[in-house]
């Protein structure tokens, strides 16, 4: 017995230290990618040396000689901190995931290579001016130098990740820092999924006043009306399932509701405590980890720009210099429209046009499978722009037989200068040279507020479409594409887009709310991203009379929510403080001690507190109880719950009510009595998620920030290192935007807000502030992979300073990189 039991202690011991050495041995090769910050190195690409200062947040302020040694710089340090997070930007917009990741990323590989992004962006070089180009060149080289350093030193791969997947690094091009920004116009873009959803959905209801309540405009004046779809294309079943493709993490289109979204506001001399104009910023985006952005300090001719990057992209997106501050928020313009174009019954190469049958421009693309033999796709592009399986979009549940599916869309252009017009943004000196700088810019289009040190703006930059007066759908919903009035007729002037220069009352501000009202086809979009955070920020602007630095903290930071406000005494207008009290631990209890909770609640999205989880669990229900008989299965793809579909349901604006009675039971239900039973499903959904001590509930657990790492979030035990979960106050419609997932076992997790906020104060520059949600750093054992986190998550900052010897005194490292 003994005998055995030694041998046991010796079989255990030796699994011990096997698992031990194997964990080091991990380590190791992990830890030789961290990057060394303090170095001197030499370089080819350089004219000059270039000095990195990394400051104690490991933000990179870089000096250089020119302009272009300084773009080499930034190059490096992207490179030095992202790589990973590079490689996989460029292969989504290549479409060659699936050369690394197989067959679950052929879907996305697909629809890359149909849109031809990564070519687009190529030819779109030429056509950038030759400050640009210099930039693209010496950024690129600066990247391949990180790219040498790894080769020649064996820096491990360059990041962890490149340990488990075989995914060679090509050496960087200047067209694939633009191919980066038409992937993020790919991320930010709604509208295509919003025409597919508005036509299936009228030919479900088949009545425009109930599509109107469903998939509202907002308030204003009326928009003339529209066609059934059923009309345009007649013979199309009312509802048709469409092909569920699994989801991954890797995918760059967005859900529908969780596209672009950012708030920012600036205030004028005399509207600002300090007597300088202020602006603050914060655009939002999925939560991963890394984040999307990157903060750094460039030293340019013109003078240092600071603020946000974006890793593969030689500019600051975001942020200021000495003499300009800019800040983004998602447009929402439309540009992007749908058309079902009509393939010829005898020859299926060919599809109609206003001229007749026309070919298909086709070209061959080969898709390489990890472990598995390769995909030839044929490539088809119509007048109106590349052809779309029906399987993408659910364009299979809107397109009839012997049609197929196209795209217009302003990101589709080769003659792209988006990133001109940032190069010229960085270096212009006052708000209009930034308005004119804005002219170049394409896509994905945004709002740009401005301020320089007495002046404030706001300017619709981004190509905005022309569209015939005559459009049957005027871009709502798909329309024939072969019939000239629905098709594009080039881009509308600069001039057309809004503007907002110097307002008399002193503050401006976008929320992704309707900024303007005018007639079709001037519209600039009837799909808004905001009805509710611009009223919580109109009151707090106008609250004081003059603002500061605090002040607009304090905005972007406000967790009170205007919808929980001016919708809870509508929907529980008739059962607040009813019916006598009822036993402990039945139905009713709870629903008055939910009631009870609700009623003394200020609407403040506070982490700690139980009333934000009962309202946001109460409105879910009811929204769900108001459209699942009249939509049936399409009912799902209704994942959050629209305030101005509740409101027009509760106020009966015309005859709205009617969605409260079940068209399948013979009883006629009211609305109070909907609103009853939504209750009592939310409250036992709590319950059995949560636990039924409904004052104990904490928001922040249902509402926890998911940072999760898009390809090893999902690993077992490498999970608790790579992903980065935060409990957070706010929720859908407060400024501390927390857009929740609404779908799956944990609908209300916290999925897309905030990825960088900053608020800028031009009478004293340098005490600006910034911060990101996760940290510099894309490698999970760095220190600056996460050391940003719980600063964001409490509503901290760090100093947004061009002061280089603020840098220097509390540096973490100094590279220097001499000419080779």
């Amino acid at each position: 017995m003994g005998l055995v039991f030694r041998w046991l202690v010796r079989i255990a011991s030796g699994l011990i230290i096997l698992i031990l050495a194997a964990i080091g041995l991990v380590y190791f090769l992990a830890s030789q990618s961290l990057p060394d910050y303090d170095q001197t190195l030499e370089v080819d690409g350089l004219t000059a040396p270039v000095e990195i200062v990394r400051d104690t947040a490991n933000v990179p302020h870089i000096l250089g000689q020119t302009d272009p040694d300084v773009f080499f710089g930034l190059g490096y340090a992207h490179a030095q901190d992202r790589l990973w997070q590079m490689t996989v930007m460029r292969r989504t917009a290549q479409g060659r995931l699936s050369e690394v990741f197989g067959t679950r990323t052929l879907r996305i590989d697909k629809l890359l290579r149909r849109l031809d992004l990564y070519g687009l962006a190529h030819r779109s070089v030429e056509v950038q001016d030759d400050y640009t180009k210099a930039a693209l060149r010496a950024y690129a080289a600066g990247v391949n130098a990180r790219l040498t350093e790894i080769n020649e030193e064996a820096l491990g791969r360059g990041a962890p990740e490149m340990f488990l997947f075989n995914a060679p690094v090509s050496p960087w091009q200047p067209g694939d820092s633009i191919a980066v920004i038409k992937l993020m116009a790919l991320q930010l873009s709604g509208h295509l999924s919003d025409e597919v959803l508005r036509a299936r959905t009228s030919l479900i209801l088949n009545n425009p006043e109930r599509l109107a309540d469903i998939l509202p405009d907002v308030p204003g004046p009326g928009i003339a009306a529209l066609p059934e779809y059923a009309s345009l294309f007649p013979n199309l079943p009312r509802y048709a399932a469409g092909t569920e493709i699994p989801e991954t993490p890797l995918s760059p289109l967005p859900k529908r509701g969780l596209a672009g979204a950012s708030n920012a506001w600036t205030a004028a001399p005399s509207r600002s405590a300090s007597g300088g104009t202020l602006l603050a910023n914060d655009p939002h985006l999925g939560f991963t980890a890394p984040g999307v952005w990157y903060l750094t300090h460039l030293d340019l001719k013109k003078g240092g720009v600071i603020g946000a990057s974006i890793p593969g992209v030689p500019a600051i997106m975001t942020g200021r210099s000495d003499r300009l501050g800019w800040g983004l928020t998602s447009s929402y313009l439309d540009d992007q429209d749908l058309h079902i174009e009509q393939l010829n019954p005898d020859n299926p190469e060919e599809y109609l046009t206003p001229d007749g049958y026309k070919e298909f421009l086709t070209r061959p693309s080969i898709i390489a499978i990890k472990d598995e033999a390769p995909v030839t796709l044929t490539l088809r592009w119509t007048d109106n722009g590349p052809v779309l399986p029906g399987t993408d979009y659910k364009l299979e549940t809107i397109t009839p037989p012997g049609h197929v599916a196209s795209l217009s869309w302003t990101a589709l252009s080769p003659r792209d200068t988006s990133m001109t017009a940032s190069m010229a943004l960085m270096n212009a000196d006052n708000v209009r040279q930034a308005i004119q700088a804005g002219e170049q810019f394409i896509a994905p289009s945004q709002n740009l507020s401005l301020v320089d040190r007495t002046t404030i703006g706001m300017k619709l930059i981004g190509a905005m479409p022309s569209r015939d007066l005559q459009n049957q759908s005027r871009g709502r919903i798909p329309t024939p594409g072969w019939i000239e009035a629905n098709r594009w007729q080039g881009r509308l002037p600069y001039a057309d887009n809004p503007e907002f220069v110097a307002p008399v009352g002193g503050i401006l501000g976008n929320t992704n709310n309707k900024i303007i009202d005018r007639p079709f086809p001037n519209h600039v979009s009837y799909e808004w991203g905001d009805t509710q955070r611009v009223h919580r920020w109109d009151r707090l602007m106008q609250s004081r009379e003059v603002h500061t630095r605090d002040s607009f903290v304090e905005a972007q930071l406000d967790t009170v929510s205007f919808t929980a406000r001016s919708l809870l005494p509508l929907i529980g207008a008739d059962l607040w403080f009813t019916g006598a009290s009822a036993p402990e631990g039945t139905p009713e209890r709870q629903r008055q001690i939910a009631l009870s909770l609700l009623a003394d609640w200020n609407g403040e999205m506070n982490e700690h507190l139980p009333e934000p989880l009962i309202y946001a669990a109460w409105l879910r229900a009811l929204q769900i109880r108001l459209i699942a008989d009249e939509l049936g299965p399409l009912a799902s793809e209704y994942k959050h719950v629209e305030p101005l579909f509740i409101e027009r349901v509760y106020r009966d604006i015309d005859g709205a009510s009617v969605w409260c009675d079940v068209r399948q039971s013979a009883p006629v239900e009211t609305c109070t009595e909907m609103a009853r039973l939504a209750l009592d499903d939310a409250l036992i959904w709590i319950s059995e998620r949560y636990g039924s001590a409904l004052e104990s509930l904490r928001w922040g657990d249902a509402h926890q920030a998911t940072h999760d790492h898009p390809v090893l979030g999902n690993v077992p035990v490498l999970r608790y290192f790579v992903n980065i979960r935060q409990s957070t106050s706010g929720g859908d419609n407060t400024l501390l935007r927390g857009r929740t997932s609404g779908e799956g076992p944990d609908p209300f997790q916290n999925v897309h807000g905030a990825g960088y906020r900053g608020v800028y104060d031009f009478a004293d520059p340098n005490s600006s502030v910034f911060i990101t949600a996760t940290g510099q750093s894309g490698h999970f054992l760095s220190r600056y992979y996460d050391d940003q986190a719980q600063l964001w998550r409490r509503g901290e900052y760090i100093p947004m300073s061009l002061d280089l010897d603020l840098a220097r005194a509390a540096a973490v490292g100094v590279t220097n990189l001499i000419p080779r």
